[in-house]
């Protein structure tokens, strides 16, 4: 198949994949697309929203419809990597054999990741980045795909520990899960309080998700909507050739390179959900916000004056 006729194929999958999780999920049509778009992309995406939001029955839903092995680890306080990833036994014959850990699955639900000192959140590091865990000096491969949707909670911060900007920029998406309006609030209630129980059915392989992320990196993209990603990151940093005087004003830290690359990636995928062979700075535009937001440290003037991050990105755009 011919990569043209692959993306006209993508993009009824891509609404095939939407309606069947529409069955379970009410609303949170953006966030759908969002998560589904960082799957596309092979990226990790960070889920953010108050309590009884669908978060992790969002995570599960789309798992089943992706066809995809899923494991749940819950972030406590007393979590140790080796609950992560796994660790060395010894044996009946006396030799160390190696337990797999719950990150040897392609689907991670890192279940409010903000509960775990920063020494158990650094355990996904090298899995997230790199698709491998060193554990007692051996090298071992995750299966692929290999994708992790964390949650956390934004407004509770008793026992919680921020986390640290190299684990946040190794999520590609940071998407914020709204309230649902009333209409959907009442399905929510229709479907949730009887005896049947909706679950999404699996449309695609793990074979067929690891050919959508190579399609993706095949879709070819115009020097000037590279340089508008590229521009529009630089601008990002404080007191930097391109900064903008709300940047130098608002900002303490800006995006780093990461961010230009996850910038095409995203727009790669959506352009090519659109029925789009080639992105365009619209395309751009319209992934700029989850990819910047937890990417820019905005200072005490910003905290001050009730600036958010998303209006800094928006006054970019």
């Amino acid at each position: 198949m011919s990569d043209v006729a692959a993306i006209d194929s993508l993009v009824k999958k891509f609404e095939d994949l939407k309606a069947e999780i529409g069955n379970v999920i009410i609303g949170q049509e953006q966030a759908v697309n969002y998560v589904l778009l960082a799957i596309f992309c092979g990226g990790h995406s960070l889920l953010i929203g108050v309590p009884g939001l669908a978060k992790t029955l969002l995570v599960h839903t789309v798992s089943d419809a992706l066809g995809l092995n899923f494991k749940r680890i819950q972030f406590t306080p007393d979590l140790m990597p080796s609950d992560i990833l796994g660790s060395e036994i010894l044996n009946k014959e006396r030799e160390f054999t190696f337990l797999k850990g719950p990150i040897f699955s392609n689907i991670i639900l890192a279940d409010e990741i903000n509960r775990t000192p920063p020494k158990t959140q650094a355990a996904l590091l090298e899995a997230m980045q790199e698709k491998s865990v060193t554990i007692a000096g051996h090298h071992y491969k995750l299966d692929l795909p290999f994708l992790v949707l964390a949650t956390q909670n934004p407004i509770e911060q008793e026992g919680t520990y921020p986390l640290p900007e190299a684990q946040l920029d190794r999520f590609m998406f940071s998407i914020n899960l709204e309230y649902p309006s009333f209409k959907e609030e009442v399905e929510v209630v229709k479907n949730t309080t009887t005896d049947i129980i909706s679950k999404a059915s699996s449309l695609l392989s793990a074979n067929e998700i690891i050919e959508i992320q190579h399609l993706i990196r095949r879709v070819p993209v115009a020097t000037n909507v590279i340089e508008y990603a590229v521009s529009l990151v630089a601008k990002t940093r404080p007191n930097s050739d391109q900064a903008t005087e709300s940047v130098n004003r608002y900002v303490d830290w800006g995006a780093g390179p990461r961010a230009s690359q996850n910038l095409i990636l995203g727009a790669k995928a959506m352009a090519a959900v659109r029925g789009k062979y080639s992105p365009d700075i619209e395309d751009v535009q319209a992934v700029a916000i989850p990819i910047l937001s937890h990417r820019i440290v905005k200072n005490y003037k910003a905290e001050a004056e009730n600036i958010s991050v998303a209006e800094i990105i928006k006054s970019l755009l």
